[in-house]
């Protein structure tokens, strides 16, 4: 997986992930929101209607309580964990 930073403020990044879709997406915007201060957590994959954009952006902000890329590696990190506490259910239950 690429990323590419568009934009790293202070309370706000925006990073293109190349090669993801909605279901990606949805899930690490889903992670995001479940971050300590964090405010808002969306992304775009709209390529017609985005000047040609072909690749999802996803954009975080915070409330100053937290780094926006400390949040986006928290947030990859919950992923992480539930991914792999998922794949042991279910191998136990196979």
């Amino acid at each position: 997986m690429d990323l590419r930073v568009i934009e790293n403020l202070e309370t706000e990044l925006s990073i293109e992930v190349q090669g993801e879709d909605h279901t990606f997406m949805n899930v690490l915007k889903g992670a995001l929101l479940e971050v300590d201060g964090v405010a808002a957590a969306t992304y775009d994959m709209n390529p017609e209607q985005s000047g040609g954009q072909t690749e999802p952006v996803v954009t975080v902000k915070t409330d100053g309580s937290i780094d926006p890329l400390d949040a986006l590696q928290e947030a990859a990190g919950g992923i992480k964990e539930k991914t792999g506490g998922f794949r042991d259910a279910f191998e136990q239950a196979a």
